[in-house]
């Protein structure tokens, strides 16, 4: 990466927007996430499947939101160095929240197309017990690899000050760990959201019973994949132009300084998933609270399987 650019102003004008971003985002996520868990807990009738993954990602939510707070105060503090400890467990518990969330939504996606447009199997595949089991797998497997990985990412500084959430070391920018981010982070659990909500939304328009339940469930299908996509995919791409610029492929400070702020703005926006979720909850509490959300998924599952064969 080039030394003579200069990103002075781009970290100016980034200390307004992320205060501006993360505010909104913060007090909107905590009260949207914290009434979820309370309605999951409370309010439906009984546990599914989907409300174990739904309670999963709400509090992977809430971990990211907690965690805001420290990334604001990163934003316009240098932090000392015997902060660098704690700096590197923020970091991590940071990247478990965002990549715990993506195969949270990848594990919805899957149990949802399987109850839909594979019903016979679905009966004796999906339990309870299972959606409990995949959550705490999800947890376990996000959280050794994000602290192996995450442990390159900061080197020591000495005496030296940190900036925490910033300036990773060269060796966070290494190929095999840009390949894991890209590939195993998004675009594997990308491809397979996708695939999953797209049958289960042509299953579901197929169908010849267009109930109040099933346009709900179409909408609670599209509203999770905008959650998913919308927030995630400029970051995702953000990290790779970022990636050029230390390979030294991208070599002009204008295009450098450009893709800086992209990629600021970007991790900034992608945030907003533990807002967009929201919109899933939502869905989800009125599937369950009309008819109960196995109800909903059993009148589609006859309709749905039959022209899933077609």
């Amino acid at each position: 990466m080039t030394n003579n650019c200069s990103f002075a102003a781009v970290d100016e004008l980034m200390k307004q927007l992320e205060l501006a971003i993360y505010i909104p985002i913060f007090i909107i996520g905590l009260v949207s996430n914290v009434g979820a868990l309370a309605v999951f807990c409370y309010v439906l009738p009984k546990w599914t499947e989907t409300t174990i993954y739904m309670t999963s990602l709400a509090l992977l939510d809430l971990l990211l939101l907690f965690l805001l707070p420290f990334k604001m105060h990163a934003t316009n503090h240098m932090w000392p160095p015997h902060l660098q400890t704690l700096c590197s467990i923020l970091e991590c518990l940071y990247f478990f929240g965002i990549y715990g969330s993506i195969y949270t939504i990848m594990s919805i996606s899957v149990d949802r197309w399987m109850a839909i447009c594979h019903p016979f199997k679905a009966k004796q595949r999906r339990s309870r017990r299972k959606a409990l089991g995949i959550s705490v797998a999800v947890w376990a497997l996000v959280s050794v690899v994000t602290s192996t990985t995450t442990s390159s990412f900061r080197q020591s500084t000495g005496h030296t000050s940190i900036h925490c959430f910033h300036s990773f070391s060269p060796r966070g920018w290494r190929p095999v760990v840009i390949v894991c981010v890209e590939v195993l982070g998004f675009l594997g659990p990308a491809v397979v959201v996708v695939f999953c909500s797209v049958r289960t939304i042509r299953a579901l328009q197929r169908s010849e019973q267009r109930s109040a339940q099933g346009r709900a469930c179409i909408r609670y299908v599209y509203s999770s994949l905008c959650a998913f996509l919308l927030p995630l995919t400029p970051s995702h791409l953000a990290i790779l132009l970022q990636f050029l610029v230390h390979q030294g492929v991208i070599e002009k400070c204008g295009s450098q300084a450009a893709i800086s702020l992209f990629l600021q703005l970007a991790l900034c926006l992608s945030n907003v998933t533990c807002c967009l979720d929201a919109l899933c909850y939502y869905f989800i509490t009125a599937e369950v609270k009309s008819s109960r959300l196995s109800s909903t998924f059993a009148i589609h599952r006859r309709t749905a399987c039959s022209s899933s064969e077609l």
